[in-house]
Parts: structure tokens; C-alpha cells; sequence
């Protein structure tokens, strides 16, 4: 690859969609946690749809939502003069979207089976409920959030479908790795094509020991 941006973008853009993902993900999954209700179900299963549904599709349902035509993207395009879809802004929230029920998911499970009388014995001696989510429970999920974290990171660096209906294929502004393979291969340059996979698959291949250990040392 003689042009190096689609990787920069994509850490770029990953990076960032990760630490939105990892703030609204473990928030929202310690209320699901920790909530009991017949609507927990409904709310965790909108959140995490993502993960299901077609990458175009979600694709389609975020242009829809932040298209200049909508009240969000005019909204945005009144705050910040410009448009949300098409922009690099627009493939940090596509990648954010995509990421978000891997931290969900993992950060509840984690959250979830934490030893309930730890918690109630720090309630025991005066801590607030802030202050025992801080301080114990979170501490105790740490290892879960950190996998349900580096998955939400593969996904974000991986996205495809979502990112190119959102923010485009503008090479030198929005054109992130997985979108330059796919451009390399219909134009027919293997070379840029198989560079751009064998760094993509790297990555994956690190994130996915990573995730590994971190499950071993739970066991």
C-alpha cells in the first residue's frame, strides 16, 4: 500500500468510536445489571440489535436517522455547519453503533457475576451506591469490560457496511481500511487489496489473543 490514510483513519476512527462505546456501554450495562424489570429485555435487545442485523441495513437505518433530511442531522448541520453523514464524524458514529453491544453484552455478563454479598457487605459499611459500583464493582468486572472493550475495538476497525453507507468512499477523507480492500479489489489492485487484508487480519488475530488471555485468567 503506497498510501497509508485508510489505516490511520481506521485507528483514527476506531480508537474513538472504542472509547464512546466503552463510556455508553458500561453505563447502560450496569443499569441493565442491576435493574429489574419486564422492559430490561426489550431495552438490551434494541441496543444490542447491531449485532444481528445486516451491516447494510444498520447502514441504512443510521443514514436514515442522521441524513440531512432528518431532524438529527439538520440539527447537527445547524450546530456544526456541516453535514454529519459523509464526514469522518459520520464513520466515528457508524463504528460506535457497531461496537457498542460487544461492550454491552460482555460488560453485563461481567457485571452480572459479581458476588452480589461483596457488594451488600460495601453497602454494609456506608458506601454509597456510586461509590460501590466504583470502587467494587467495576474493580471486580474489570477483565469482562476489558474483553467486551478490545471486541468492541476489532468491530469498530472492521466495519464495512454501516461505514460505507454513512460516511462514504472518499479516498483522502473517508475511506477507511476495510472500504479501500474493497475498492483495491474492484479495480482490480490485488497488491493494495491483500496488503490492507493482511494488516486487518493481524490486528484481529492480536485482539482475539488478547481476549483469550483475559478469559484464561478468569477461569
Amino acid at each position: 500500500m503506497s498510501d497509508w490514510f485508510p489505516l490511520w483513519l481506521s485507528l483514527r476512527v476506531s480508537v474513538i468510536a472504542t472509547l464512546l462505546a466503552s463510556l455508553f456501554g458500561v453505563a447502560l450495562a450496569y443499569l441493565l445489571a442491576k435493574w429489574q424489570s419486564r422492559f430490561t429485555a426489550i431495552v438490551e435487545a434494541i441496543f444490542t440489535l447491531p449485532i444481528v442485523l445486516p451491516p447494510t441495513v444498520l447502514g441504512y437505518y443510521l443514514l436514515t436517522l442522521l441524513g440531512t433530511r432528518s431532524t438529527l442531522g439538520q440539527g447537527w448541520e445547524n450546530i456544526f455547519g456541516s453535514p454529519l453523514v459523509f464526514t469522518q464524524s459520520g464513520a466515528v458514529v457508524a463504528a460506535t453503533v457497531s461496537a457498542l453491544p460487544f461492550v454491552i453484552r460482555a460488560a453485563r455478563a461481567a457485571i452480572s457475576n459479581v458476588d452480589s454479598r461483596v457488594e451488600e457487605a460495601a453497602r454494609v459499611m456506608g458506601l454509597s451506591e456510586w461509590r460501590v459500583a466504583r470502587v467494587v464493582t467495576l474493580p471486580l468486572a474489570a477483565r469482562g469490560i476489558g474483553a467486551g472493550v478490545a471486541l468492541g475495538f476489532a468491530r469498530a476497525l472492521g466495519d464495512f457496511g454501516a461505514t460505507v453507507m454513512v460516511a462514504g468512499n472518499i479516498p483522502g477523507q473517508t475511506q477507511t481500511l476495510p472500504v479501500a480492500v474493497y475498492d483495491a479489489v474492484q479495480s482490480g489492485d490485488d497488491a493494495t487489496a491483500r496488503t490492507g487484508s493482511l494488516v486487518l487480519g493481524a490486528i484481529a488475530v492480536v485482539v482475539l489473543i488478547l481476549v483469550t488471555q483475559v478469559f484464561a485468567r478468569r477461569r
